[in-house]
């Protein structure tokens, strides 16, 4: 276990707001989280995207929702992460160093993978939940196949996904979808929750 059961319980999107300043991430933040998406991660790629992590963790508070910090490539992005109230890390890939950082600061983690070989090695670091990255160049098919060796792993697909695709992906055995561009565009946020099934419904 590494935290991701009890964040991501009954979820089926995330949200990544990526270099989208405060009044923006602000703006879709809440937008979001009106529509039932709960998980939110900020990337951490600039000054500006910290003061947004910062006022999206103190508005998420304020409704009882928790924010990430993505886009975690060193261990001092994790400590940065740490410091601005961010509740769990994901990063683009799977770097040990960083991962062993997360778990001493006691921070739930999700790396990236695209092998079975990353992926046995997330397993071997102790993780149960990876981000499956770029997840639409990965395709359908490749969840499907990962859940024969490793069928207690779960996967949160990421890179490409809109409301064109997010139901194949949640078929192929993806247990959350993350959405970035696709958010910004007011159909594609109308559309994403419908047809969704919340997490253990047939």
């Amino acid at each position: 276990m590494n935290g991701f059961d009890d964040i991501l319980e009954g979820a089926t999107l995330m949200a990544i707001l990526r270099g989208m300043g405060v009044e923006r991430s602000v703006r879709l933040a809440t937008t979001v989280w009106d529509l039932g998406i709960d998980a939110v991660e900020v990337p951490l790629q600039s000054d500006e995207d910290e003061v947004a992590l910062r006022e999206l963790v103190r508005l998420g508070e304020e409704r009882g929702k928790v924010v990430g910090a993505g886009t975690i490539v060193s261990p001092e992005l994790v400590t940065a992460a740490q410091a601005a109230g961010a509740r769990y890390l994901v990063c683009p890939g799977l770097d040990p160093r960083v991962v062993e950082a997360a778990q001493d600061a006691g921070l739930p983690i999700l790396p990236g993978v695209a092998t079975p070989s990353e992926v046995q090695l997330a397993v071997s670091l102790g993780l149960d939940w990876v981000k499956a990255f770029p997840a639409t160049w990965l395709g359908t098919s490749w969840f499907r196949h990962m859940r024969g060796p490793f069928p207690h792993v779960r996967f949160v697909a990421t890179g490409g996904l809109d409301a064109s695709n997010v139901a194949d992906f949640l078929g192929a055995g993806v247990r959350v979808a993350a959405v970035g561009s696709a958010l910004e565009d007011p159909a594609q946020l109308e559309r994403l929750p419908q047809g969704v099934r919340p997490r253990g419904a047939r």
